[in-house]
Parts: structure tokens; sequence; C-alpha cells
């Protein structure tokens, strides 16, 4: 893994990290490993991420706002504090219900 892959002991205020956008979605690599990836989004509100899937498990941890996740046939509202898992390879979609920020943990191993 080269050190550009993942930085060690840096401080990021997740809050801060990524900001809103008018009627989209902006997203930050914070870090891309083999096993593991990083990542911050804001979504302004009534954004969303139409249902798909993903061959690795993820965790989704909503860091401010509001947030309506499905996992296959359940639907979940989440807020600031929540965290869900995905599992792979089940169709899962994310609207936001306000503005949020959410970190997306994907577990490649």
């Amino acid at each position: 893994m080269s050190a550009e892959a993942f930085i060690h002991s840096k401080i990021y205020n997740t809050r801060e990290a990524v900001s809103y956008s008018e009627n989209s979605i902006v997203s930050k690599v914070i870090s891309k490993s083999e096993n593991v990836n990083l990542t911050l989004f804001a979504f302004d509100a009534k954004q969303s991420l139409s249902k798909h899937t993903s061959p690795f498990n993820a965790m989704i941890q909503v860091l401010e706002g509001t947030v309506r996740i499905e996992i296959g046939e359940d639907s979940y509202n989440m807020e600031e504090g929540n965290m869900i898992i995905m599992p792979a390879n089940v169709p899962h979609a994310v609207e936001a219900t306000s503005r949020f920020k959410m970190m997306l943990t994907m577990i490649k191993g």
C-alpha cells in the first residue's frame, strides 16, 4: 500500500471537509486502499442515489441532517449519529430528506 493510498494521523472535521452544493451531491475521498475506502458525501435536500448494488459490504454513518435509506425491501429513516451496514450485492438507495452529510466506508475484505 502506497503512502498516498492511506494518510495516517490526520485529523478531519467531517462536517467541514465536504460542503453542500445546491441541487447536487458532493463527495470527497478521504482514504482509498486495497481493503477499505472512506468517502464523505454532502447531499442537498431531495437529492438521491437510485437503487443499485455494490460487490462490497458498506457502512453509512450520518454526520448531520436526515436521510431515508432503502436496503432490499426495507426502508430506514436515519439522523445524525445513526449508522447502518449495507450487505454486499443487496440493492440499496439513498434519499436526502433534508440536507445531510455522511461517511461511507466500503469494506472490500
